[in-house]
């Protein structure tokens, strides 16, 4: 396939974990959606195991996961592992919110692609996939 005929990468965008407040990932959907992706947002209080169901339903390229209850180091990690048992490694994860920026290296040793951290511009999460992430070989 060209890369004019080529399919628009599918973004799954999810709120894992007990975050009540998702207007950071509705924003992010929405910037992703305009930026030329086909998003799929999950919507509030998706636990791991829902996450890779949808995404892997879904046919998704990347997983975009959003947080702010400090769960990040159990819940991210729980989604790439899922990943692996699904036979799904090729879906890259990346994900942001409010994470110190202490804890990105060890997310990025557990699987994690990147960490956008508050005041990260749409436009940078929008070139850093658009650079870093390709649409799945088609299954099967």
């Amino acid at each position: 396939m060209s890369p004019a005929t080529e399919r628009p990468l599918r973004i799954l965008v999810a709120k894992p974990g007990l975050d009540g407040h998702d207007r950071g990932a509705k924003i992010i959907a929405r910037a992703l959606r305009d930026g030329g992706f086909e998003v799929i947002y999950t919507g509030l209080h998706q636990t791991p195991e829902m996450i890779v169901a949808a995404a892997v339903q879904e046919d998704v390229d990347a997983i975009g996961l959003s947080i702010m209850s400090g769960a990040h180091m159990t819940l991210f990690p729980a989604v790439i592992e899922l990943l692996r048992e699904k036979g799904a490694v090729d879906i890259v994860v990346f994900g942001g919110g409010i994470i110190p920026q202490d804890d990105v290296p060890r997310l990025k040793e557990k699987g994690t692609a990147e960490v956008f951290l508050p005041g990260s511009s749409t436009q940078a999460i929008i070139e850093w996939i658009r650079a870093n992430i390709r649409p799945r070989a088609a299954a099967a």
